[in-house]
């Protein structure tokens, strides 16, 4: 079992635009080949910031004609300090404070499987800071957008340490990468 931050980032590094929205990110269409299913696949248990759930809510379930199911499958902890909105027959989790009790439910929950860090950036520095983040896998797209929610928002010491760098079409590079837990952490 790994904890694993997998997202996408603009070139120069934001996750998210100014308003908190991926649409940027949708722009390349479904990239084919990708990681994406496989890294699914392997994934017991989630956790995410409150921007990142309520972006998924306004977009799938924000029109009450047409909502979505839930895209996810395994449980979701939800790190939050506000009231969000429930999606019905969705395993979500609205928790606060400290990642280590959390990340030890999750890590029950998930079995022998990987923990997904959705976003944000911030969250999985959290995750950093504590020393419990494995692997980061950044799929970096071929835009910048000057501004918005960094990809990861802390000083990493010492390095990452790069396992893979793939291309995916025109438009994107994965770079898979090993944490080293921070100085701060040991």
């Amino acid at each position: 079992m790994a904890t694993i931050f997998y997202t996408a980032t603009s070139l120069d590094g934001f996750i998210a635009d100014p308003n908190n929205s991926l649409d940027w990110l949708f722009q390349f269409g479904e990239l084919e080949p990708n990681t994406f299913d496989d890294f699914l696949a392997g994934v017991g248990a989630i956790a995410m910031g409150s921007t990142t759930y309520q972006w998924i809510y306004d977009h799938d379930f924000g029109d009450a004609d047409n909502p979505q199911p839930w895209p996810y499958p395994m449980p979701a902890w939800v790190f939050t300090s506000r009231q969000l909105p429930e999606i019905t027959g969705a395993d979500v989790r609205c928790v606060g404070g400290d990642v280590r009790p959390i990340h030890a439910e999750m890590a029950i929950a998930a079995g022998d499987k990987n923990l997904w860090i959705v976003g944000g950036g911030d969250l999985a520095g959290q995750f950093y800071d504590a020393g419990l983040l494995d692997e980061m896998v950044v799929q970096i797209a071929s835009v910048t957008l000057g501004g918005g929610a960094p990809l990861f928002p802390r000083r990493v010491d010492p390095p990452l340490k790069l396992l893979s760098a793939r291309t995916y079409g025109q438009n994107f590079v994965e770079l898979r990468y090993s944490v080293v837990p921070p100085r701060s952490a040991v």
